[in-house]
């Protein structure tokens, strides 16, 4: 479609003329007094006030009580506890955790989802991760949170495509405020589902009991301390507030060896039980395919022996199930009426986070291929073991020897985060005249990242430490002796003991990564209402109403690792971190139209059109239209249907675009040429790929972890990708049910010519499964076969691929009715209220395109290609009571149905292959012991129930199942006081 025949199209359907503007933002207000119509709720979704309820786009809301009732200090759990809503970041994730907290609509993926605060949206939350992040948010300031989900991309720009999570805060404070809470988890590991997981860990015990125990049968953990002052206070004249606040925020950290199912890392589902599997990286090691050490046979230097899976090092225990995290807050808003036409506003916000994501140690990962056989270090015994003749010896000639060796006495790697983030908007907005409002602002954000990754090894001083020679009885590097490397010491792991402090302060480095990334905003909007003008329907009451306006944008990103990362030095990072600068800036004009065009008529109460436009001009090259048409049509006053079409785009952002390319991770059960010799691609399949003859079947092609390498990497050709989003729905507030109003809403969003990359397990099922060639071509295997160590690796740079697409059903419920009026109890027995939000899931389909294979549907999957889980069902469902004596109390259910593992079929016996429905009850009560002071006090997963287990959780979960979904940590108390002064 041609841009300008696009624009000219829409700007005539409503006559707006051309001054130069931007979007004004949702106006906060204070919590609205119960409705008592459609109309009374102000809506996120347009900058035309409206009712929400009866908006073309439906729009879900919590408020500052959910935070209450919930115990939340996160803003994301409270966030994700819509049906809506799927976590991405958060503090469950240690392994790839970028210190953010990150919310994915429709588990169409984070950068898709645009966060704002108070209709502004907020910037990158890291040089790493575009997408916002809700560490910034003051949880004890939040007054609600509206999320409207399907593309707006027209209000709001670019990165709306899967909806909005709009932050509406607390800004007319008067007074001072105290909020403290306290919250633990408690556990009984008592784990009885299937699997019989701890008799595995027992049965592993008995060869190893350092490595393979189970915790205590009673936990606490995990305590949490947030404390929030806000104060606040208006000018003298009454015409401006301040309020300010400051707020710290303290968790300490679950360990994966606190939980029996988590206790050792699943190697493997039967039909009946779980078995204990574990890395080839472990201690005392494994040497090529063929040993490890027996130690009885040699007290001091230990005997090669053969290896067998028996050995595998446990490196669950040591991992985060949820990482400690330290955050720090300071901010104010504030807004001061200067005339009748001009009230100033502004916002100021400051976080301060920082967390360690802990996994297990690092060590030699197969980094180093070859050993010298005239090595001091090796016994007689391992010598000959490794095939090093006398001549070898004599001559210290090299042998082929991969080892993988568990740096346990260094600990566990630690990745040391902290992101420091500012935000600020200052503007100025008022009204013209009765017809015209205006609003004028600038906005600049800016975070920057600190990291340091302690207890890694380099991997060119671990070679040069085992290359060692004997100088006059004495073991020492190679290194030393010709000068390469004077400070080398020696790592002694072929005798017990061996590891000294000085070697391990050789081979063990810390590594460094720091960047930052801003975003500024230039906006001006203006709102009016043509009714001034003769703009009306004859058969309407009220008039056609406008707002247009223009945005400029500006991101720039700059990450520099040190050199460690950036030559992938790090033995245990899975390749380089790579370099990033650049930046992507935007000019924009939009226009949006609310049409009235039948009002108080005979079997119409209401129908009206509105529309939405924007069109945008980035400095890459890029133009886009994205654009909104919605009808509303009320018979009668207490039923409006509604429906929506709209065309969302997102243009590729700086990290996307300018990211250096470079190795990482990906989860994948078996290699196919492998899978333990019992391979599913054929043995001309494998051969085309690199696989011979005597590796097709062979053991050493599966990585004992499920993690093998992919290329990846920014692309700066990429183009945007655009999503077509249709809703479909009613609400309805019947006369006859008092104080009861229902919605239902059909979703069906389509994203075509996808900003993200084919996938490393879509390419490896597209090449032995399809035999695309193009697949088979992104392989690189080593010379050994392998995906998952050295130099083997699939393709997987980002590109446009095929597509994205979901579809579903929302259902949102609220009914209230006093006790009295049911006959219960006598005088005032107190209110009862409920409220039903639920999400039916029709689809989620995934098209990696022509290149990567056929599309698939991962609606009711899990793991695999799909991920996290999706369920079909997922609702909430809450009940509160404002009972007398100034107590009221509130229980909520939460429920996700069933998934099943992706890519398994219905026949397999695997006790993994389906996750049965999970049902999770929460209990809250609040208290206003005095007029100043309310108590709360709840517990979530009041039964304590287990999450389900997969062996294929993979580096997507975390502790063998998917914490971002299931509550992974037992029972979560807290007990808060706020004191009003």
């Amino acid at each position: 479609m041609k841009a300008h025949t696009i624009r000219q199209q829409l700007l005539a359907t409503t006559v707006i003329g051309g001054l130069v503007a931007f979007a004004a933002p949702a106006f906060a207000q204070q919590a609205p007094a119960p409705a008592t119509g459609i109309e009374d709720v102000v809506v996120t979704g347009s900058r035309i006030p409206q009712a929400n309820l009866v908006t073309t786009s439906p729009v879900t809301q919590v408020t500052a009580e959910d935070v209450d009732v919930a115990g939340v200090t996160r803003i994301e759990d409270l966030v994700n506890s819509l049906p809506q809503a799927f976590a991405a970041q958060n503090s469950t994730v240690s392994n790839g955790a970028s210190g953010t907290a990150t919310v994915s609509l429709r588990n169409l993926g984070s950068d898709r989802t645009l966060v704002l605060i108070d209709g502004r949206r907020m910037g990158y939350g890291s040089p790493a991760d575009s997408a916002a992040d809700l560490n910034q948010i003051p949880g004890q300031l939040v007054e609600r949170v509206e999320v409207l989900t399907g593309g707006a991309s027209a209000v709001y720009g670019s990165d709306a495509v899967a909806g909005v999570v709009n932050f509406i805060m607390q800004k007319d404070f008067e007074g001072i405020s105290l909020d403290v809470q306290v919250s633990t988890y408690q556990h009984n590991n008592d784990y009885s589902g299937p699997g019989n997981l701890r008799d595995a860990i027992n049965a592993r015990a008995v060869g190893n009991p350092t490595q393979f125990k189970l915790p205590d049968d009673n936990v606490s953990d995990g305590v949490g301390k947030d404390v929030n002052l806000v104060m606040g206070v208006n000018s003298p004249d009454g015409r401006g507030n301040l309020t300010a606040y400051v707020g710290y925020r303290n968790n300490e950290p679950v360990l994966q060896g606190q939980r029996d199912y988590s206790a050792c890392a699943i190697g493997s589902a039967g039909a009946t039980d779980f078995t204990c599997g574990g890395s080839s990286t472990s201690t005392p090691g494994r040497f090529t395919d063929f040993a490890t050490f027996d130690y009885s046979m040699n007290p001091t230097t230990g005997a090669f022996i053969p290896w067998s899976s028996n050995y595998q090092y446990n490196y669950g225990p040591l991992n985060y199930f949820q990482r400690p995290d330290e955050r720090y807050t300071l901010g104010a808003f504030g807004h001061y009426q200067i005339n009748d036409h001009a009230e100033a506003y502004t916002q100021l916000m400051f976080a301060d986070y920082s967390t360690v994501a802990q996994i297990a140690p690092s060590g030699d990962f197969f980094n180093t291929s070859t050993i010298n056989c005239g090595n001091p270090l090796l016994s007689a015994q391992q010598s000959a073991a490794i095939g090093c003749s006398a001549g070898d010896i004599a001559a210290d000639n090299s042998v082929d020897m991969y080892i993988g060796r568990r740096n346990v006495e260094g600990g566990g790697r630690q990745d040391d985060l902290n992101l420091n983030s500012f935000r600020a908007v200052i503007g100025v907005r008022g009204e013209i005249n009765s017809a015209w409002s205006y609003d004028v602002a600038g906005q600049f954000s800016k975070v920057r990242l600190s990291r340091i990754y302690r207890n890694e090894f380099s991997a060119t001083r671990l070679g040069r430490a085992l290359d060692v020679v004997d100088v006059a009885g004495t073991p020492t590097c190679r290194s030393v002796v010709n000068g390469t490397d004077p400070a080398c010491v020696p790592y002694n792991i072929f005798s017990i003991g061996g590891v000294t402090e000085a070697a391990l302060g050789y081979v063990q480095i810390p590594l460094l990564d720091s960047g930052t990334v801003t975003q500024q905003v230039v906006t001006a909007s203006m709102t009016g209402d043509l009714g001034v003008y003769g703009f009306q329907s004859p058969m309407a009451a009220n008039s056609v109403k406008v707002a247009f306006g223009a945005e400029y944008r500006r991101d720039s990103a700059n990450r520099t690792p040190d050199i460690t990362f950036q030559t992938g030095d790090g033995a245990g990072q899975g390749g380089p971190t790579t370099p990033l600068s650049g930046s992507v800036s935007v000019k924009e004009l939009f226009m949006e139209a609310d049409v009235p065009l039948v009002q108080d008529q005979p079997g119409v109460y209401d129908l009206g059109l509105d529309f939405a436009y924007r069109y945008s001009d980035y400095d890459t090259g890029i133009q886009t239209d994205t654009y909104k048409v919605g009808l509303g049509y009320s018979p009668v006053e207490s039923l409006k249907l509604r429906g929506s079409y709209s065309r969302a785009v997102r243009a590729p952002n700086v990290i996307e675009l300018f990211s250096a390319q470079g190795f990482n991770l990906f989860d994948m059960d078996f290699d196919p040429c492998g899978n333990a010799g019992s391979p599913t691609a054929t043995l001309a399949q494998c051969q085309a790929t690199g696989v011979t003859l005597a590796q097709y079947g062979s053991a050493s092609l599966d990585s004992p972890a499920g993690q093998y390498n992919y290329l990846g990497g920014g692309n700066p050709n990429l183009e945007p990708e655009e999503a077509d989003t249709f809703t479909l729905g009613f609400v309805a507030r019947p006369d006859f049910i008092p104080n009861f109003d229902i919605s239902i809403d059909y979703f069906d969003i389509e994203i075509t010519n996808l900003i993200s990359s084919i996938g490393a397990q879509n390419s490896v099922n597209a090449c032995y499964d399809q035999n695309l060639a193009a697949a088979c071509a992104r392989i690189n295997r080593n010379a050994n076969g392998q995906l998952w160590v050295g130099t083997g690796y699939v393709t997987d740079i980002g590109a446009n691929v095929g597509g994205l697409s979901t579809a579903g059903v929302d259902v949102n419920a609220n009914y209230r009715i006093d006790l009295a009026d049911m006959g219960i109890g006598t005088g005032d027995a107190g209110r009862l209220a409920f409220n039903f939000t639920g999400t039916y899931l029709d689809s989620l389909v995934v098209d990696p395109g022509a290149e990567g294979g056929l599309p698939y549907d991962c609606k009711g999957e899990y793991g695999n290609e799909c991920g996290t889980p999706n369920p079909e069902w997922r609702h909430r469902f809450r009940v509160s009571w404002d009972a007398p004596m100034n107590i009221s109390v509130a229980g909520t259910w939460r429920y996700f149905s069933s998934v099943e593992l992706y890519g398994v079929p219905s026949s397999s016996t695997r006790i993994d292959r389906v996750f049965d429905a999970e049902s999770y009850f929460d209990l809250a009560a609040t208290w206003q012991v005095l007029d100043n002071a309310r108590l709360r006090v709840g517990v979530n997963n009041i039964f304590d129930n287990d999450p389900p287990l997969t062996a294929s959780a993979g580096t997507t979960g975390n502790g063998n199942t998917y914490p971002q979904t299931y509550d992974a940590l037992g029972r979560y108390f807290f007990l808060g006081l706020t004191a009003n002064f």
